[in-house]
């Protein structure tokens, strides 16, 4: 049976609540800032305390890592996330791991970047450090943990059976779908698109932007 998917979207960043089994995995937990909004998209989906299985962090910037702290208490669970991001939410350091220079960063992201800053941040240390090629299973769903790193050394993707790609912040659709608009690492951005060429994914679901197909995303940055 397919994985039933809820989108959660606050402030331009999107959350995934997936039907897992008997209850559900939560893929990236958006801003603090927008936690009570989040508390009441979670409460309409009638996931309760006992029933969130797993937070996977597709990495660990502050508006996807932002409630993960809070969650985990809230509802018992546990975090997990690749080990090259995990300084970033152990210490709120948003520069950890990152070149001096990112490889890409569109202008006019530059320019918002100035003016919003990450706000108060509950740091924390990852319940489990996940690898390329792990599986969900164990937590009622059918996927596996893809590493792609680009984005941020320690990005991750989630790749259900279905061929459905929780992608973070490898790619977005705020413009036509393509490598999202922040990338530390270009080369390795790019091995990670044409390793994910090959693997059977249908639709991408992004941290910003709709979902699209991957198809649509152009060979070249």
């Amino acid at each position: 049976m397919a994985s039933a998917i809820r989108t959660i979207h606050h402030a331009a960043v999107n959350c995934y609540l997936v039907t897992a089994g008997d209850g559900y995995v939560l893929i990236d937990t958006g801003k603090p800032e927008d936690r009570a909004d989040l508390d009441t998209d979670l409460e309409d989906a009638r996931c309760r305390p006992g029933m969130l299985r797993l937070i996977v962090l597709t990495h660990g910037d502050y508006d996807h890592a932002g409630n993960a702290a809070y969650l985990r208490a809230k509802y018992g669970t546990r975090v997990a996330m690749h080990r090259d991001d995990s300084g970033r939410v152990e210490r709120a350091n948003w520069n950890w791991n990152l070149k001096p220079k990112p490889d890409k960063f569109g202008p006019i992201f530059r320019v918002v970047s100035l003016f919003i800053k990450p706000g108060p941040f509950d740091t924390f240390e990852p319940d489990l450090y996940v690898e390329d090629g792990e599986s969900l299973s164990d937590y009622g769903l059918d996927a596996t943990v893809l590493h792609l790193p680009g984005h941020t050394k320690g990005s991750i993707g989630i790749l259900t059976a279905e061929g459905d790609l929780f992608c973070g912040d490898l790619m977005d659709s705020m413009g036509k779908p393509s490598l999202e608009f922040f990338i530390d690492d270009m080369a390795a951005a790019e091995v990670s698109l044409g390793r994910l060429r090959g693997l059977g994914v249908g639709m991408v679901y992004p941290g910003h932007g709709k979902p699209f197909r991957l198809e649509r995303v152009a060979a070249n940055r």
